[in-house]
């Protein structure tokens, strides 16, 4: 299955209007329903109480400014100030509750996201940036935040206030206010035409952001390698490359982003223009008066104010959408790791048997070609051969981090797919050759995943390690469990974090334990000491070694020669070495 974002993305570029992006946007808007009606009907007041200002004026000036009756002035001033403070009043809560929904919203969501990634499975993180993911879940959903908590009310208020502005426009004079409103009119169409363009523009800025954070995560995950080779030029010049990218892409995003504004204020003052010349033409011929005017003229200010507002507050949108695009895509996403729902196989015996299994990689490279092998309960298998032949890909399908193209992979005769992750991950142990390991201590991390000592104190624990012979590995490390891990377990050797992870596989005692190249980094006599601790792992406990030391393998109770995609039964060990010679030779 395709995972990469930016190539889903790319496939549907266009196809989405901005109508049918907001409408996916709704669903996170359930949870906040009550505030932001509460808002929209604060904004409604708000907007109300502004617009009932202007016809005041104009009333006031007719009826008493023009006859000198100055005790009504301070009257109709007085009711002003109050309108005027009643809408301060309800603006200012308004923006305080939205500020709310917004920081819920961005709480929510990212949350969100991040338990989608979860779900998904090893190929969707092989196929994209850690940096990208980064980015998405940062910087694309602050975006969102930004529009909800600082623009959305805005933009509905200015809608408000534009559509009660016409309303009175219309109603005061309705040639007049139709001759006032035709500006808007086409600003409507430009704004239509150009929204795709700004919205793509803005979408290749936010993926150029993600590819500049998945550079410099990259950069510094490998900055031992950089000094080790003095090749800081060569890193410097990969990110000149994607910041280069990212500046050109934000320029023209901030280009189309700023295109609205002109535009919108030549409309505004074309509208404020017509209303001062036909409003003085009708007035000359006794059709208006000059409180009707000013009236007038501040209704379609009121008008127009808003519309270069709405400039600036499209532009928020536009960008808060193509966030939400990329953060929708990880939201659609589901894992292809679905569970079978009968797997059962009662005449399969075995701890683990792959049936006629076929594997490919999303770019269409098939991997394993028809593998067929069968692996009893407490014995030792090691698979052998050379590099990219297919090893530590099978071992990922024993552990379900991928499943086969075509095939089966039977875990006690039932069918892999079956098992609840739960009690797949609990049977099976995996040792990785680059163990992770967890910013905490060495408890923390040998308890990963391993709720049964959970609350036990470090003296239970430690008693449960020395039953498991793993007391010895642990006094590799001078505070014993209380050994501080950095992140990603800088400090400790390669070959102590290995130890740390077979420790905590081991603890585990699962059915089958899978050690890929898990000795690679430890010296011969620690090797020996790990020998001799899977001895002591229940008798029914399968081991799978995956190894290219000599001696790691010798003592294998079967070892599979894997080279090309293809399992060959190597059986004794003479005769898997015959193989690998003859493999060296041929190639």
């Amino acid at each position: 299955m395709n995972y990469n974002l930016n190539q889903l993305q790319a496939a549907d570029a266009g196809k989405k209007t901005t109508g049918a992006a907001f409408r996916k946007l709704l669903p996170l808007l359930g949870r906040e329903r009550k505030n932001l009606l509460t808002a929209l009907g604060a904004n409604l007041v708000s907007s109300g109480l502004n617009l009932t200002g202007p016809i005041l004026v104009g009333y006031t000036i007719d009826h008493y400014v023009t006859r000198k009756q100055f005790h009504g002035v301070l009257v109709f001033s007085g009711i002003l100030v109050c309108l005027y403070l009643g809408s301060l009043v309800t603006s200012y809560f308004q923006t305080q509750l939205m500020g709310g929904v917004g920081q819920r919203m961005l709480f929510h969501l990212r949350n969100e996201v991040f338990g989608k990634l979860q779900e998904l499975p090893v190929a969707f993180f092989n196929q994209n940036k850690a940096g990208d993911l980064i980015s998405r879940i940062n910087n694309d959903t602050d975006k969102l935040n930004q529009f909800f908590s600082q623009s959305l009310m805005q933009f509905i208020g200015s809608i408000f206030i534009m559509a009660g502005a016409g309303v009175f426009l219309l109603s005061i004079n309705i040639r007049l206010g139709a001759a006032t409103l035709v500006p808007a009119l086409l600003l409507l169409v430009f704004t239509r035409a150009l929204s795709p363009w700004v919205k793509t523009r803005n979408a290749a800025s936010l993926r150029t952001t993600g590819g500049l954070s998945a550079e410099i995560q990259e950069s510094l995950n490998n900055f031992k390698a950089i000094v080790a080779f003095n090749r800081r030029d060569y890193f410097r010049k990969r990110f000149d490359g994607a910041n280069q990218d990212n500046y050109q892409a934000a320029v023209g995003a901030g280009l189309v982003n700023n295109i609205f504004l002109p535009v919108f204020s030549l409309s505004s003052n074309l509208g404020q223009l017509v209303v001062l010349s036909l409003g003085i033409y009708l007035i000359s011929v006794g059709q208006f008066s000059v409180g009707l005017l000013i009236s007038f003229l501040a209704y379609a200010n009121s008008f127009y104010s808003p519309i270069r507002q709405l400039a600036a507050l499209w532009t928020n949108f536009q960008v808060a959408m193509a966030g939400w695009d990329r953060i929708s895509y990880i939201l659609n996403l589901s894992s292809d790791l679905v569970p079978a729902e009968n797997g059962s196989h009662p005449d399969a015996g075995g701890a683990l048997i792959f049936s006629g299994v076929h594997f490919s990689y999303p770019d269409g490279k098939e991997v394993l070609h028809g593998i067929n092998f069968k692996l009893g309960k407490g014995k030792t298998y090691a698979l052998v051969g050379p590099t990219g032949g297919g090893k530590t890909t099978t071992a990922c399908l024993i552990a379900r981090l991928y499943d086969p193209t075509t095939g089966w992979v039977l875990l006690d005769g039932k069918d892999i797919r079956s098992y609840p992750d739960t009690r797949r991950t609990a049977r099976i142990g995996f040792i990785l050759q680059d163990p992770f390991l967890f910013t905490g201590t060495i408890r923390e991390n040998i308890l990963y995943s391993n709720e049964q000592y959970q609350g036990y104190s470090n003296e239970a624990l430690e008693s449960v390690i020395r039953e498991a012979g793993l007391q010895a590995l642990l006094q590799r490390f001078d505070r014993g469990l209380d050994t501080p891990v950095t992140s990603g377990g800088e400090g400790i050797s390669l070959g102590q974090k290995q130890l740390i992870a077979f420790m905590r596989a081991v603890l585990r005692r699962p059915e089958l334990l899978i050690l890929d190249e898990a000795t690679a980094n430890i010296d011969t006599m620690t090797e020996q000491l790990l020998q001799e601790i899977l001895e002591q792992l229940p008798p029914q406990t399968t081991r799978v070694v995956i190894a290219h030391r000599l001696n790691t393998i010798e003592n294998a109770d079967e070892i599979f020669f894997v080279n090309a995609g293809n399992i060959i039964q190597a059986g004794s060990f003479d005769h898997a070495m015959e193989l690998l010679m003859r493999q060296k030779m041929e190639s």
